[in-house]
C-alpha cells in the first residue's frame, strides 16, 4: 500500500497527551465539543477515537483517521474551531501533545 504521494493517501494521526489531573472534566468537555464540530464540518476526517490509559486516566491516546496528512496539517488546523481548541487546550494540557502520522500497512 505504498504511494509515491504520501501526502494524499489516508493517514492515521496518533496523538498522545497528559491532562492536568484537576482539569480532566474540562478536557473531556472541550474535546467532546470540538470532535462534534470536526465531524460535522470536515469531511476529510473519517473518525476520531479517544482512549484513556487504564492505569493513569489523565494520559490520553487520540486516534484520528484522515483522508490525507495534508488535510490534517493544512485546512483542519486552520479551522476556527481548531484554533480556539488549541488555545483552550493549553489550559488543561500538562506539557505538549505528541503527534504521529501513520499509514496502514496490514489490516484484517
Amino acid at each position: 500500500m505504498h504511494s509515491s504521494q504520501t501526502g494524499t493517501q489516508p493517514v492515521t494521526v496518533v496523538i498522545t497527551c497528559t491532562i492536568q489531573p484537576d482539569k480532566l472534566e474540562l478536557a473531556r468537555r472541550e474535546l467532546r465539543a470540538v470532535i462534534r464540530q470536526v465531524m460535522a464540518l470536515e469531511p476529510a476526517c473519517l473518525g476520531i477515537r479517544v482512549h484513556e490509559d487504564a492505569k493513569a486516566p489523565n494520559r490520553w491516546l487520540i486516534v484520528e483517521q484522515w483522508a490525507s496528512a495534508a488535510a490534517f496539517t493544512g485546512p483542519h488546523m486552520q479551522q476556527p474551531h481548531m484554533q480556539a481548541f488549541m488555545q483552550t487546550a493549553q489550559t488543561f494540557l500538562e506539557g505538549q501533545a505528541d503527534f504521529g502520522f501513520w499509514h496502514e500497512t496490514l489490516a484484517t
